[in-house]
């Protein structure tokens, strides 16, 4: 009968154990969204962001449009950094889309 109440025991041990990792596992989840929201919703400097990389620049572009780069190359306009990227889509149409290095943005 020890054994039995023993084994009840440790039984509960463990679910217990299981049942506290796993709120405490579902609190982190539901943190993690709301301070992804603040971080959106609040306004960033442009000089405390990492710049973007050429790579970056080109995956980006290529997500949004659905083309490849060709061709890529670096200016600088008014002190800021754009990569000009020439992209070729599934249509055979060849066109530009600059991507300001600083903030991301597709100009």
């Amino acid at each position: 009968m020890n054994a039995v109440r023993g084994s009840v025991r440790g039984a509960v041990a463990v679910a217990l154990t299981v049942a506290l990792a796993a709120g405490v596992l579902l609190a982190r989840a539901q943190e993690a969204p709301a301070a992804a929201s603040r971080l959106i919703a609040r306004p960033v400097s442009v000089s405390a962001q990492r710049r973007l990389s050429m790579d970056q620049a080109v995956r980006l572009a290529q997500r949004r449009y659905r083309a490849r780069v060709v061709r890529a190359e670096t200016q600088t306009r008014g002190g800021r950094t754009i990569y000009v990227l020439r992209m070729l889509d599934n249509a055979g149409r060849v066109f530009a889309v600059r991507v300001d290095a600083a903030s991301g943005a597709i100009l």
